[in-house]
């Protein structure tokens, strides 16, 4: 599915394009902002690369990556990011991930975020099951995931290392019959 295009009251998610550097930057390479994420902070080079990625997977057919950027709808500023990305592994599944400029976080975007993605995947995109990962240490994410309606499935253990430490990450996730769009 190609051009992605979502929104919500404040925000709207959208396909990352190459000008988008500067403001996924804001939140990749931002040590607060990735504190609980699978990875240290991104240098803008790193941007650069990520976001090209994200540019050419919209093109890819089949698409099996769905890197997107979060804006907010008055501003058109860059506050966050979203992934789906679907595995040939799993039956018409894909995992899920989304990141908040530190500055967006405490306002309920989070939620916002992940109901558009839910959006896609269920609507959009007609998967069946939707799950994502957070660090253990995350008590924001798993608030935001239990109220999109999101199951607290499980613990992979060992399952991301960062700074030279093995952590392990909860599962959540969610069926199609169960997710309730927002009104």
């Amino acid at each position: 599915m190609h051009p992605v295009a979502r929104s919500s009251a404040r925000l709207t998610l959208r396909e990352t394009e190459n000008g988008d550097v500067e403001g996924v930057h804001a939140i990749y390479g931002n040590a607060e902002a990735t504190r609980h994420l699978s990875f240290e902070p991104r240098t803008r080079d790193e941007v650069c690369q990520i976001v090209a990625r994200s540019v050419a997977s919209a093109a890819a057919e089949p698409r099996t990556e769905y890197g997107l950027a979060v804006v907010e709808r008055h501003t058109q500023d860059l506050v966050g990011v979203g992934r789906l990305a679907t595995d040939p592994h799993q039956q018409r599944a894909a995992t899920m991930g989304f990141a908040l400029r530190p500055d967006m976080w405490g306002a309920g975007y989070g939620l916002e975020i992940v109901h558009l993605l839910l959006g896609v995947a269920f609507l959009d995109l007609g998967l069946h099951r939707v799950w994502g990962a957070r660090s253990p240490l995350n008590a924001g994410s798993a608030r935001t995931m239990a109220a999109a309606g999101m199951v607290e499935e499980g613990v992979i253990r060992g399952h991301i290392q960062r700074a030279g430490q093995w952590r392990d990450s909860v599962v959540h996730g969610i069926l199609a019959e169960e997710w309730e769009q927002p009104a």
